[in-house]
């Protein structure tokens, strides 16, 4: 079933996160499929905000996979500690980086992406996979964003 998401214009970030978060709530519980949920939260926050990509990437194997995503080709496999994703994961906390190129070990994907945020999905206190959200501006995320993308990773349900 399609959903159209809406979002007033003109209104600040925590107005979109609040108004957002609901409907993908709504969104989320009339689909059990955790990759199509997924693919949709990426798809929505991309077309919401905006922002350069968007994505998860999934514990397996001992390393973090692609999973669904919208922006620009992606690095396929992370491996636990290493670049943002990979720190996330092992320190089981969301990261801002205000600028990429100051994080040691940064995995460059993409040479326009210039800060970034993720966010661990946890199932049974454990982390899953991780929201990966990049912009091409530095000192885009903060908070905020870390508050409402921490609360649109607890929708995912693995």
């Amino acid at each position: 079933m399609a959903e159209e998401i809406i979002v007033p214009d003109g209104v600040s970030k925590t107005d979109k996160y609040e108004v957002l978060i609901l409907q993908l709530r709504s969104l989320v519980e009339s689909e059990a499929d955790t990759i199509a949920n997924m693919a949709n939260i990426s798809a929505v926050l991309k077309e919401i905000f905006g922002f350069f990509w968007v994505g998860f990437y999934i514990v397996k194997d001992e390393q973090l996979v692609l999973g669904p995503f919208q922006g620009p080709v992606a690095c396929t496999r992370i491996r636990y500690g290493k670049g943002v994703c990979g720190t996330a994961w092992k320190e089981q906390r969301a990261i801002i980086v205000p600028d990429v190129d100051e994080f040691p070990g940064h995995i460059a994907c993409s040479s326009l992406s210039r800060s970034e945020i993720v966010v661990p999905v946890f199932h049974h206190g454990k982390v899953v996979a991780v929201l990966d959200v990049d912009s091409e501006f530095l000192n885009y995320f903060n908070e905020t964003d870390e508050k409402y993308l921490s609360e649109i990773a607890e929708l995912i349900k693995f």
